[in-house]
């Protein structure tokens, strides 16, 4: 008797359909992107060029230990105030009536002993090497939240929107590159009333 002969399967169609698939989820699936937090570098100085003096009322020194706690202008300080002891010093305003340096946009206590204006005004950042990241970024967000609420203040006072929700339309693409280009000068003008000038110094180790 005549052996029957096993039916080969024909795996052609196999790898077309394997094709099909891996093309599928390449175009469905969605990839997440790290996010992190923006920083424009500022531009490296020549080797020659000696860094500028910083009145000390013009720096407002945030230290983050170990342990998390907050020690601002030598002080202890709750991680929710620090948003507005930033305002507080960037909005100061403490140059006198008169001088080059006066603010006349600013509305803070013009306090002598702190920030001549905001153009002078640096936040210089220290953490120990074990501070946590989730601290780190926090204190980072409310650093930020403060520039932006000044900048958010002013840009509705001189034009009537807020700096923050015409940057993200602009990043996001809901405002398009025509209307983006008649911000940009308005932008640019609120940026300079209040700079973003944040020093990061190098971590400290633990026990320093």
């Amino acid at each position: 008797m005549a052996r029957r002969s096993t039916p080969e399967v024909n795996a052609g169609s196999m790898a077309d359909i394997a094709f099909l698939l891996l093309i599928f989820f390449l175009v469905t699936t969605t990839i997440e992107k790290d996010k992190g937090i923006a920083r424009q570098l500022p531009p490296i100085e020549p080797p020659t060029e000696k860094p500028p003096v910083i009145k000390q009322k013009n720096l407002f020194i945030v230290n983050v230990n170990k342990e998390d706690q907050l020690l601002v202008e030598e002080k202890l300080m709750e991680v929710k105030n620090l948003r507005q002891a930033a305002i507080d010093f960037l909005d100061n305003g403490g140059a006198s009536s008169g001088t080059a340096e006066y603010c006349n946009y600013c509305k803070g206590k013009r306090d002598i002993t702190s920030s001549d204006n905001p153009e002078k005004a640096v936040i210089s950042v220290q953490n120990d090497r074990l501070t946590s990241y989730a601290m780190y970024i926090t204190v980072q967000n409310e650093l930020v939240a403060a520039y932006n609420f000044l900048r958010n203040r002013e840009s509705q006072r001189k034009f009537g929107w807020k700096f923050t929700e015409i940057k993200n339309g602009i990043d996001t693409g809901d405002i398009n590159d025509a209307e983006a280009e008649k911000y940009k000068p308005k932008m640019e003008e609120i940026q300079k009333m209040y700079p973003m000038k944040l020093s990061e110094a190098e971590p400290k180790k633990s026990g320093q």
